[in-house]
């Protein structure tokens, strides 16, 4: 059972599920490295100011989260300063479909690579269980092409920990996906609006 599970079957009363989850919640913040947040944030900020583009790539809610993530960095962070130039590879169904029904699902985020990533650009993987194979070939493809690999992931990290160069490990049992897809929205507020007030500090 998951902890969330754990916690119904002890007590199914909403205000109490409510009062657990949250705490959970909390544990589960707490244990974020911050230095692996602020490296992170470090690449996005260096991606500005060398005029560099950010992509971010997810599945299910992980493909939310890169749409949300993409809107608040490229819009959320406007200055009178130089933008940043983000974009989401999740959002464009006629694209994804024309690729996962020719190529395969698998390579949903690649060829979309192939014909955008350029020299210095990033890539923002987010994947709770750092498994899902068209994560895991996209990094892969950036890594080959030298560009930068940034990975949000959750459970034990799965292939995505080993393969990104730069790593959010949310470190929670297999399975607990809330945890971790609240968590990456958390870092997401948290590095864009670091990202804002540094800008605006230019």
């Amino acid at each position: 059972m998951t902890p969330l599970e754990k916690l119904y079957a002890a007590d199914p009363d909403p205000v109490a599920y409510a009062r657990g989850y949250l705490r959970r919640l909390a544990t589960v913040l707490e244990s974020l490295d911050l230095e692996e947040i602020a490296r992170a944030a470090e690449a996005l900020w260096r991606a500005r100011e060398e005029g560099r583009r950010i992509f971010f790539i997810g599945n299910g809610g992980s493909a939310a989260t890169a749409s949300h993530f993409a809107n608040d960095v490229g819009l959320g962070t406007r200055t009178d300063g130089a933008p940043f130039k983000a974009l989401s590879l999740t959002d464009n169904n006629a694209v994804l479909t024309c690729i996962a029904n020719d190529w395969g699902y698998d390579s949903v985020f690649v060829e979309q690579l192939r014909v955008h990533l350029e020299p210095g650009d990033l890539v923002v993987a987010i994947s709770a269980s750092g498994n899902s194979p068209n994560i895991i070939k996209a990094i892969d493809f950036a890594k080959e092409r030298g560009n930068v690999t940034i990975g949000l992931t959750g459970f034990d990290g799965g292939e995505l920990r080993k393969r990104a160069q730069l790593v959010i490990h949310v470190p929670t049992e297999r399975g607990e996906y809330g945890a971790v897809e609240d968590a990456h929205m958390v870092l997401d507020h948290l590095i864009s609006t670091f990202l804002t007030m540094r800008a605006r500090k230019r």
